[in-house]
Formats: C-alpha cells, sequence, structure tokens
C-alpha cells in the first residue's frame, strides 16, 4: 500500500515538472519558417531579424536558417512581429505584421529573390523538388483542422483532401519570342517599321510579387534599321491592380541617308481607394519625339469610379487613352510588345514636327449581372488641336509627311471637338465564346462639299457627327484550339479620321471588318507555338479620295493591312 500510494505521488510531480515551462509562458509563442529561393529550394546561413513592431524596449532576435533552411525562435511575448530575411546574392525581403499567440506556432516561408531569379527558374530541372519533404510534414502536422497547399509543377495540390479533388494546371510562361512581318498600323513613322521584324519580351521576377518586362523589337530593313527597347514595372504583378510604371525608347533611320526619328515615352499609373465604394485611378504620360526638330507632350490621366450598388457603377473620366484593366501575367505580355507601338502619330505642320493629341472627358454609368454580363452607358466630349490623318497619293506639299516603309503619308488635320454618347454591351457566353456590341454617336473629320480646288486639304475638312455600330466575337475551336477574334465597326458616312477613339481602345474595335487568328502548334520544344495572324479592314472600305492644291490623295481612316508570323512563349 505505501508502496503504490509513493508510486502515484511520484507520477504526479513528474507531471507537475513537465507542466511548469508551460504554466511560466502563458502570453508566450513561436516562430517556426523555411527560406527558399524562387525556385524553391532551400537556403542555409540566410540571416533571420525577428522585431516587435509594438514593443519598444524588446530586443531584436536574430537567427540562422540551417542546412535544410529551417529556422525556429524560443518562446517569444504574443504580439505582431516584423521579419526581415538577408543572404549574399538574394534581395533583402521583410515580412510584416506576422502575429504570435499562445495557441499554436506561427508557420512561415519567404521566398528570396534576385534579378536572375527567372533565369533560375528556366534552369532548374523538371524532377527538382520546390521544397523539401520534411517542411511538407511540418506544414501538414501543424495545421490537422485545415487545408493545406503544396506546390508541384504544373499544378496545385490540396492536402487533407479527397483524392479526387480537382488540381488547377498552371502555365508559368516567362518569356515571348514573336518574329512577324511588322507593323499593325502603319502610316506613322513612329510606329513600328512595316518590315520582317523580331520582338521579344521577357519577365524578370523581382521579389516575391513584382514582375519587371522587358521587351525589345528590331526589323530586318537593311538600309533603314529600326528598333525600339521597352521596360514595364508591375510591383504587384498585374496590370490594372497597382501601380505600372513603362518606359519605351525607339529609333528609325528613314533610309540610307535620311534622317532619324527618335522617340521616348515615360508613363506612371496607379490608384488608391477613398473608401469602400469610391476608387481613384490616376497618372501620366512625357512624350518626346525628335524628327528634323522636336516635340514634346505631358498628357494626365484620371478616374473615380463609384460603386453605387453591387450591380451598378458610375466613373466620371478624363484621359488620353484608357487603362488596362486586370491583365494576368500572359496578357501582361503582349501589353508590354504592345508599348513599343504605343506612340502617337507623327506629323509635320509648317516645318516641324508635331504629335497626334486628344483629351477624352467622359461620364458613365455600368449596370452588371454578375461576372458574364454588363451593360454601360455614357457621354463623353473628345477635343483635338492636331488629329492624325492618314492616306495615300502624291502631295507636294511638306506636311505630307510620308512613311518610309510604306505608300501612306501622315496628315495633321487639324482642329476637331465634338460631343457624343456610348451604349456598350458584353457578354461571355461560355469558356470559349465571348461577344461585344458598341453603339457610339460622336463626331469626327469629314470632307465638306466644296468645289474649289485651290483649298489645301485642312481647309476641305470640318467635324462631322456621325452613328456607328460595331460587334466583336471571339472564340476557341474546342478540337483545334484555334483563337478566333473578328469585329466589324459600320459608320453611317464618310470619315477621315477616329470616330470615338476612346471607345475603340477600350473595347478593342477598329472601322470596318478585321480578322485576328491564333493558332497553337504541337509542342516540340519545351515551349509554345502559335502562327499569328492579323488583317484589318479586309474589304477595303471608307476610302475618301480628294483633290487638293497639293494634289490628289485617298484618306483612309483605318488602313487596310496584313500581319502575321510565329509567336514563342516559353
Amino acid at each position: 500500500m505505501i508502496l503504490r500510494m509513493s508510486r502515484a505521488l511520484g507520477l504526479g510531480g513528474l507531471l507537475c515538472l513537465l507542466a511548469l515551462p508551460v504554466a511560466a509562458g502563458p502570453d508566450s509563442g513561436r516562430i517556426s519558417g523555411v527560406v527558399v529561393d524562387s525556385t524553391g529550394t532551400p537556403q542555409m546561413g540566410a540571416t533571420v531579424i525577428v522585431s516587435a513592431e509594438r514593443l519598444a524596449n524588446a530586443p531584436p532576435v536574430e537567427l540562422l536558417t540551417n542546412d535544410q533552411g529551417h529556422f525556429y525562435t524560443a518562446a517569444i511575448p504574443v504580439g505582431i512581429y516584423s521579419i526581415k530575411v538577408t543572404l549574399a546574392g538574394f534581395l533583402p525581403v521583410m515580412e510584416q505584421h506576422i502575429q504570435v499567440s499562445n495557441q499554436h506556432t506561427t508557420l512561415l516561408e519567404i521566398v528570396l529573390g534576385s534579378v536572375f531569379s527567372s533565369f533560375e527558374k528556366l534552369r532548374r530541372q523538371p524532377d527538382q523538388q520546390p521544397a523539401a519533404d520534411d517542411w511538407t510534414w511540418v506544414l501538414r502536422t501543424s495545421a490537422a483542422t485545415r487545408s493545406v497547399l503544396r506546390w508541384q509543377d504544373g499544378e496545385v495540390v490540396v492536402d487533407g483532401q479527397p483524392t479526387q479533388t480537382e488540381s488547377v494546371e498552371l502555365q508559368a510562361i516567362r518569356g515571348r519570342l514573336d518574329l512577324t512581318s511588322g507593323a499593325d498600323h502603319p502610316g506613322s513613322i513612329a510606329n513600328l517599321a512595316d518590315s520582317p521584324a523580331t520582338a521579344f519580351v521577357y519577365d524578370v521576377v523581382i521579389g516575391s510579387h513584382g514582375h519587371l518586362l522587358m521587351a525589345g523589337q528590331f526589323s530586318y530593313e537593311g538600309t533603314s534599321p529600326a528598333g525600339g527597347l521597352a521596360a514595364e514595372w508591375l510591383p504587384r504583378g498585374e496590370g490594372g491592380v497597382g501601380p505600372v510604371t513603362s518606359l519605351v525608347v525607339r529609333e528609325s533611320r528613314l533610309g540610307p541617308d535620311g534622317p532619324t526619328f527618335r522617340g521616348l515615352r515615360l508613363s506612371h499609373d496607379d490608384q488608391f481607394a477613398l473608401s469602400e465604394r469610391i476608387s481613384v485611378r490616376y497618372g501620366a504620360e512625357y512624350i518626346s519625339a525628335g524628327f528634323n526638330g522636336t516635340t514634346s507632350a505631358l498628357r494626365p490621366n484620371g478616374e473615380v469610379v463609384v460603386q453605387l450598388a453591387p450591380s451598378w457603377q458610375a466613373s466620371a473620366t478624363v484621359a488620353a487613352r484608357p487603362w488596362e484593366d486586370g491583365l494576368e501575367l500572359q496578357g501582361a505580355l503582349e501589353s508590354a510588345l504592345n508599348t513599343l507601338d504605343a506612340f502617337p502619330t507623327l506629323m509635320m505642320r509648317d516645318g516641324r514636327p508635331i504629335l497626334e493629341n486628344g483629351l477624352h472627358e467622359e461620364g458613365a454609368v455600368k449596370y452588371s449581372w454578375g461576372k458574364k454580363a454588363d451593360l454601360s452607358a455614357a457621354v463623353f466630349h473628345d477635343r483635338s488641336s492636331h488629329t492624325a490623318v492618314i492616306g495615300r497619293g502624291a502631295a507636294s506639299s511638306l506636311d505630307f509627311l510620308q512613311d518610309y516603309f510604306s505608300d501612306v503619308f501622315a496628315y495633321d488635320g487639324g482642329n476637331s471637338t465634338s460631343t457624343g454618347a456610348r451604349f456598350a454591351y458584353r457578354q461571355q457566353l461560355n469558356d470559349r465564346l465571348s461577344t461585344t456590341v458598341v453603339y457610339a454617336y460622336g463626331g469626327a473629320l469629314a470632307p465638306i462639299s466644296d468645289p474649289v480646288v485651290e483649298h489645301s486639304l485642312r481647309e476641305k475638312l470640318s467635324t462631322q457627327d456621325r452613328h456607328s455600330l460595331a460587334a466583336r466575337v471571339s472564340t476557341t475551336v474546342p478540337r483545334f484550339k484555334t483563337k478566333l477574334t473578328t469585329g466589324y465597326k459600320w459608320i453611317d458616312g464618310p470619315t477621315v479620321s477616329r470616330q470615338d477613339a476612346y471607345g475603340e481602345s477600350l473595347y478593342h474595335l477598329d472601322p470596318y471588318l478585321s480578322l485576328e487568328v491564333r493558332q497553337p502548334l504541337p509542342t516540340i520544344f519545351q515551349c509554345h507555338m502559335e502562327i499569328l495572324a492579323d488583317a484589318g479592314n479586309l474589304l477595303a472600305q471608307g476610302y475618301v479620295p480628294m483633290t487638293t492644291s497639293d494634289g490628289r490623295v485617298v484618306l483612309v481612316p483605318s488602313y487596310r493591312y496584313f500581319r502575321g508570323g510565329l509567336s514563342f512563349q516559353f
């Protein structure tokens, strides 16, 4: 009996001793984490500094990761902490507002990035695992009450769920190389050369979210070399959801002994929320061009959006160009390529260069049926002091700036001011089919009935109101995966400039009949290949012949063109 009592007392004392550490720190917690690079490889010897954000007198805790990239803290007071990780050869990473509680250990995964991390991603062997199995085990066992995501090449796997759970296929496209015939909007020497060319874009991952898109384009015209470089910085990794900064430079020589065009475009866009229902977007672009002189322009953009109700939205816009909304990475790659051809039309006026300008003011209301359909109505006002007119013909005046790479010219049509309205309906019918229908009423430059031949072209043009109706359809052929996009914009009278140019850019519409084809090819190398084909104004509509004191010309609001090539995405 005495022996049993002594054993019970000894067991109770042992349990009390084991409980002392827990009782001694009821307001303490721990942090456990792993440090990896952008490929998921654990990094040994990284310096981890843990600092309390609200405890002024608490000294920071400095740790080093072990050979598996792990670090652990001792018991630290409950609160909010910041963690800074540094390692030679990588960019420093700061994680803020880390909550530490006494209920469980706080688990972290910190990714170190570098300027060349994307190249390291491409060099990683297919069978290399992003993280060690023991780290996966730590995540799985420490969060038994909720699912844990594990990354594997090509899919995301949810642990703790049935094996029949659907997996998500991810395409990690970081670069693109296009071999094409050149420009798709000929007529201005500021645009891409209308000759065979190579264009490329590559995404450089910086940090955990940032993306730096580097793009370039070079033409193969031996006697008239042309090229450009562009850089687009997306701190949040997507266009239209955060700050976007772009820099574009272009240079082209018009003939072996001709003048040289040089252009610079710098833009920055950002947004912020005034409240849960009011958001503001703002930005500006600076453009400078040199060609027999220099010219420059500073163009601000601004927009205020008010969420009136879950399905109703109102906006007020003052801008020279529309924003790019919600681009995923693959769309951002194409957007970076498009910035190379984003210069406004360059013209000549009285012997000096002039850039096409214009300011668009709009008030709009939009009603949405879920995420697949919306209807918008807008009232807008457009004004321009230098309106671009594109045409072809033998004109004697120096105000007709001839494009060296094609038989067209750019001309300053003068002032244009109009007030109009627009109604647009968009619907995503299914995963493979979407439609857009747009009606617009607004002004554009058009010829006036003037039989006097001695007048200049500018004197024979005036702003006239026009009705237009446009439709755009995008679809994907299920079996062959061919992506087809076709559109048609009807205008009820002759015009020599764009009618509602802002709406055309916003809804990706061109005057008259256009067609775009993307045909994926079988994967032979470690990249995706597509055949590209873009055509505009297939029926050659809208041409306006005119006779002036400078000669007989044909003006075209939408030039007929064809652009084709091959695209490699990797």
